[in-house]
């Protein structure tokens, strides 16, 4: 079986051909995905040199259910996924924790991130995912669309974190898929919506949409915004958005940059001056992306930037991460 493993900062990324066939423990499906798409969480690990462990990378993805093993005492649970298309929630959890427990799974104690942390990744022909974290895909959502689900539920997620009153001014940083789906569901809201982004091509999708947008060099730092969504990936973006949020505003966090040691420090000292509320958002609801999908009411396809195969991953990754791309999606 091929998959693409992160081996350590010594072989770094590489394409194995000879993978064993994923094992189906019991409660979990073994997915063939058809389609996945290249985040930063993947370039983030195949660059990393801090002693990350060996991973099959992939996060992004659709696929067809090939197998199931269902829970003891659950033996119909989850047989009707067989055949199905499917997306699905990273976040693998324990069921057992005071978090799982008490209503907040998302946060478990020993929860594992597909392709990222303890469970391997959907690059390769093959993988293992709880079968209740599975979505199936409405027919009327192609691949091209149902592989955006995890991003763009990332992007709802944002949403959920804000409360809309008045017309408020609200400014998104990050022209990356996060950051341009934030764009387009924050303009549906009643609200003064502009995007923050470094790249002219990216900015133009913005400008196609009816998205008010700025290049980052010339955004005034006038802490006059009710809301700023970071979805930078950089170790700046939090800087930035407590220059540009008012006293009492908002700053939601999307992302997580992967700083170095030789990072600038973030001067917090604005959130406690001017009580700006702090807010860490991560991964989002699968259902609801879908059905925005479903609807068409959100457009994904305008940030597929190249596509590739599994065969050709490790070109594709160092492409994902040039200037200028958006979205990079592989054919399994």
């Amino acid at each position: 079986m091929r998959a693409v493993r992160f081996e350590g900062s010594d072989k770094g990324v590489v394409m194995s051909g000879a993978q064993a066939e994923p094992a189906c423990p019991e409660g979990y499906a073994i997915i063939r995905p058809t389609r996945v798409g290249i985040g930063a969480s993947d370039r983030a690990i195949a660059a990393s040199t801090n002693g990350h462990p060996a991973i099959t990378l992939g996060r992004e993805f659709v696929g067809v259910v090939e197998e199931v093993a269902p829970a003891s005492g659950h033996a119909s649970r989850g047989k009707d996924f067989v055949g199905k298309r499917v997306v699905g929630s990273v976040t693998v959890v324990c069921g057992k924790c005071d978090m799982c427990t008490g209503g907040l799974s998302n946060h478990c104690r020993e929860r594992k991130i597909l392709g990222v942390r303890g469970i391997d990744g959907c690059f390769a022909d093959a993988f293992a995912l709880p079968i209740s974290n599975l979505h199936v895909v409405p027919d009327a959502v192609d691949d091209d669309a149902a592989v955006f689900a995890e991003p763009l539920a990332a992007a709802v997620q944002a949403m959920h974190h804000v409360r809309i009153e008045g017309k408020p001014f609200i400014t998104i940083l990050g022209d990356g898929p996060v950051g341009l789906l934030s764009a387009q569901l924050f303009s549906r809201l009643n609200a003064s919506v502009r995007l923050i982004g470094h790249h002219e091509s990216k900015l133009a999708i913005a400008e196609r949409w009816g998205v008010k947008h700025r290049a980052a060099s010339e955004v005034g730092r006038r802490a006059d915004q009710d809301v700023v969504v970071d979805c930078s990936g950089s170790s700046g973006g939090l800087e930035l958005a407590l220059q540009l949020v008012r006293p009492r505003g908002t700053v939601v966090l999307k992302s997580r940059a992967m700083a170095r040691e030789s990072s600038p420090r973030v001067d917090v000292r604005p959130i406690v001056e001017h009580e700006i509320q702090l807010v860490g958002s991560r991964c989002g609801p699968i259902p609801e992306a879908l059905r925005l999908l479903e609807r068409g009411e959100v457009d994904v396809t305008s940030l597929i930037s190249r596509r590739s195969t599994l065969d050709r991953a490790i070109d594709a990754i160092r492409a994902s991460g040039e200037a200028g791309s958006i979205k990079v999606l592989m054919d399994v």
